[in-house]
């Protein structure tokens, strides 16, 4: 059954691509080393995952004019993405080296100084801001690198009166301490209705506190929904501090890139498909909240199981039903998923 469902309004995402590249033992000798490269970076992901989940998307991205930025415009374009209102950079795309453990989870080389993804200015995005936008989700290093970071948040001060706003902080500490996130994770509370992290951005931001006890904290300086995918263990979502849990589907990994990222997706689809966004979540219940975390786990489970960051189109339209009243699909069982 196609997962896929007409959402009331569209959903604007802001950040960067990435060039995912992966060693290709097939390809390598001892004295040469092969690439494969594929598209990523989480935003990117993030608008890839709800357009082939059928959410009308917009991304908001400065891309470059080099091979990586026609990658990344391609496979955007090719996945049902909006790119009217995308920047063409004359500065260099973002590349990390992926490095896969047994488990199939990625650490990563960056080069990133100077990139194309940071470099935001005010009058860039002063004029993006469509009338049918519902949501907008944001996060990564987008907004935590200057000179951009500071630009696209003064654009959410703007647009969230009209707007639900959801950000991922997504922390990657290779490339920005852990303290300078701890900063600014308060006025991003200030600022969202939707915080998405991961069990490892929490130990990172609040080393030692429990899940619950970092919601209550984040709920306190403002973010209405807070949700912490749990690897194995499924996620926790809290909503005004009450709290539920979801399972984890279990699937074959191929490997666990994206997946974080495609969770962050679901959410959204289902809620603009349930009719809460564009404004503060008001009408939004503890069942609903259920429901979509439930079907983002399905969706980042079908991520596990292809290469890369986002699942091929097919496979992101076989994790069960997705129109309102319907519940999501479940996995078949051999391993989890972390994302």
């Amino acid at each position: 059954m196609s997962m896929t469902h007409t959402a009331t309004g569209s959903v604007t995402v802001i950040g960067e691509c990435v060039a995912d590249a992966f060693t290709d033992p097939a390809h390598s000798t001892p004295a040469r080393l092969a690439l494969s490269v594929l598209p990523g970076g989480g935003p990117a992901n993030t608008a890839v995952a709800l357009a082939r989940l059928g959410t009308p998307t917009r991304f908001l991205g400065r891309l470059s004019t080099d091979v990586f930025g026609a990658l990344f415009r391609n496979h955007l374009s090719a996945s049902g993405v909006d790119l009217t209102d995308t920047v063409t950079a004359p500065e260099p795309s973002t590349l990390a080296i992926a490095d896969l453990d047994d488990r199939g989870q990625a650490t990563y080389s960056f080069f990133a100084d100077g990139a194309a993804d940071w470099q935001w200015t005010a009058d860039e995005l002063s004029s993006t801001a469509p009338v049918d936008t519902v949501a907008v989700h944001t996060g990564s290093l987008a907004l935590i690198r200057r000179p951009g970071g500071s630009h696209i948040e003064d654009h959410l001060a703007k647009v969230r009166e009209h707007t639900t706003v959801s950000i991922d902080p997504n922390v990657r500490p290779l490339l920005v301490p852990p303290a300078a996130y701890h900063q600014r994770l308060p006025h991003w509370c200030a600022l969202a209705d939707i915080l998405r992290l991961s069990e490892d951005d929490l130990g990172l931001l609040l080393p030692g506190a429990t899940p619950e006890k970092a919601c209550d904290t984040w709920h306190a300086a403002g973010a209405r929904l807070v949700i912490i995918t749990l690897g194995e263990r499924g996620a926790l979502a809290s909503l005004d501090g009450t709290r539920i849990t979801v399972p984890a589907p279990t699937v074959d990994v191929v490997d666990t890139v994206g997946a974080g990222d495609a969770f962050t997706a679901g959410p959204l689809h289902r809620l603009a498909a349930l009719g809460h966004l564009g404004g503060r979540l008001d009408t939004l219940t503890l069942e609903d909240t259920a429901d979509a975390c439930s079907f983002a786990a399905r969706v980042a489970a079908l991520t596990c199981s292809v290469p890369g960051a986002a699942p091929h189109g097919q496979t992101a339209c076989s994790a069960g039903p997705t129109s309102p009243g319907q519940a999501p699909g479940t996995g078949e069982v051999t391993r989890s998923c972390r994302s």
